[in-house]
């Protein structure tokens, strides 16, 4: 079963971007996945092809209208669909890795990119769209966010990293910050590889890991430690 993903957006001409390029470009190019981007304007009857109007009670900006993208949502995802309708909004609920791995055993995605005020809550209702946030600040629009829940779900797809190990050696794979990496050369700037990374003992090489990972999560990220701390 191939992972689709279909976007509804304003802007068409912005995709695939950078979900074209390196491993998740090849995993598109080699049939793993399918990306599709359609333009919301296409659904508009009248000769502007307007899609928006004023907010309802007053305000400012601008509202996407819900009769035209309920048009493009029952063509581009019609009733018998399984994936599910997600709306990229700073409101909706967080994108985490494990939403991002539950998204990767499914079928695939219908990706709604908002613009100007948002868009009437009605369609959002009447076509049960999950609205995602990628974090606690505004864009202008939702493709790049749709942008990035693609490129955390699309690379969990089978066939696409090539190591599962170091998947699972990530941050938030398993609730903590990814320990400290290096590499050659062994001296750079007068600061050595920590004499653990190249002792050969697997044992204190894992444990040191693990204790750099905790370390980074408690001074950086005390919420994520608190969580980990409660499931320990």
């Amino acid at each position: 079963m191939m992972f689709r993903a279909d976007v509804i957006t304003l802007f068409p001409e912005l995709f695939p971007g950078p979900l074209g390029a390196s491993i998740i470009g090849r995993a598109m190019n080699n049939g793993l996945w399918s990306l599709n981007a359609t333009q919301l304007r296409d659904y508009a009857h009248d000769k502007y092809k307007k899609v928006d109007d004023t907010p309802a009670g007053g305000g400012p900006g601008l509202v996407l209208k819900p009769d035209i993208l309920a048009r493009a949502i029952d063509d581009v995802s019609p009733p018998d669909d399984p994936r599910p309708r997600l709306l990229m909004s700073p409101r909706g609920k967080p994108l985490t890795q494990n939403y991002a791995r539950e998204l990767s055993k499914g079928p695939g995605a219908v990706i709604i990119c908002g613009r100007f005020e948002g868009i009437d809550q009605r369609v959002i209702d009447q076509r049960n769209l999950i609205e995602i946030s990628v974090g606690d600040y505004v864009l202008c629009g939702g493709e790049v966010a749709a942008m990035t829940l693609l490129e955390a779900t699309t690379r969990l797809l089978p066939g696409v990293m090539g190591s599962n190990q170091s998947e699972m050696d990530e941050s938030f794979e398993n609730g903590l910050l990814e320990y400290p990496q290096y590499t050659r050369p062994a001296e750079f700037e007068g600061q050595s590889i920590p004499s653990v990374v190249t002792g050969g003992d697997h044992k204190k090489l894992g444990e040191w890991r693990q204790e750099q990972s905790k370390k980074l999560t408690q001074d950086r990220r005390p919420d994520l430690w608190n969580k980990f701390k409660s499931e320990d």
